[in-house]
């Protein structure tokens, strides 16, 4: 018999990670991981902002990672230097800043690597209720965004003829994300929440006929991994944060063995590609 705490974090694990897939998709097909780790750094930010002026934790992280979208945004259109080293200019000065504020907190204790790993094991029935509130209203609005986001990602220019604004586009689906980290902060941990991302949507893409299916599958695929990460913590004895993800890698690589037709039909599938 299970205990209640194991399965609440069964519950808030499978999700978050229904509503990581899809995005992550998004991310493996723009090639935004540097983009996700980014945000995910912000959130250290966000957690010492939130107490150093004594506001909700999962509004700060949110808000602060939406601005640094927002500055991401602003910063290339500024034209002055590559994405890529806006990104890791953004992503270590968040970072490192949150570090400095909770350096200066002496009357504060936290419990950093709680943040940084994340404790699912101590989800409450609250933070289940905000996870699926939340996940909910992120997988509605991905549904409306699907195709300006996908059209926008093929070809930016074709879909910006159709009126399809993918400007506009991807700025929502850059504060999706800043929710989606929010929410999972707790889940996996600053450090961890880009892996949850990641490696479910990139061992769905082996198998994928279609962006759909791919976005299915990588949800599928990240609550098997929650599953299989969080037993064998119970069994081993592991932090679970990092055995989820652990887990997760472990089906990447499964899917990476040749299985046959499976494998040749893959190369001529729109996620094999």
């Amino acid at each position: 018999m299970l205990d209640d705490f194991f399965i609440r974090a069964l519950v808030a694990g499978i999700g978050i990670a229904m509503v990581a897939g899809p995005l992550g998709c998004f991310v493996i097909w723009r090639r935004m991981a540097y983009f996700g780790d980014t945000m995910a750094h912000s959130a250290l930010l966000g957690v010492a902002l939130s107490l150093l002026l004594e506001l909700n934790l999962m509004v700060s992280v949110f808000l602060v990672a939406s601005v640094v979208s927002m500055l991401l945004l602003f910063l290339q259109k500024r034209g002055a230097l590559s994405t890529d080293a806006l990104l890791g200019i953004l992503s270590h000065s968040a970072l490192s800043i949150g570090l400095v504020i909770v350096a200066f907190m002496t009357w504060v204790r936290i419990d950093l690597v709680g943040f940084l790993f994340g404790d699912i094991l101590a989800v409450s029935e609250a933070d289940i209720d905000i996870i699926w509130g939340g996940g909910i209203l992120v997988i509605f609005a991905l549904v409306y965004l699907w195709r300006p986001l996908l059209a926008s990602t093929v070809n930016p220019e074709l879909a910006e003829a159709e009126g399809l604004k993918p400007e506009r586009a991807r700025l929502f689906f850059m504060l999706l994300m800043a929710l989606v980290i929010a929410i999972a902060m707790k889940i996996v941990g600053i450090l961890l929440i880009t892996s949850l991302l990641i490696i479910p949507a990139a061992t769905a893409r082996r198998f994928a006929t279609s962006p759909e299916v791919m976005a299915v599958l990588a949800s599928l695929i990240g609550a098997l991994a929650v599953a299989g990460g969080l037993f064998g913590s119970l069994h081993w004895d592991t932090p679970s944060g990092p055995s989820i993800v652990v887990a997760a890698l472990a089906l990447f690589v499964l899917s990476l063995l040749p299985v046959g037709r499976l494998e040749r039909a893959s190369h001529t599938s729109y996620g094999g590609n």
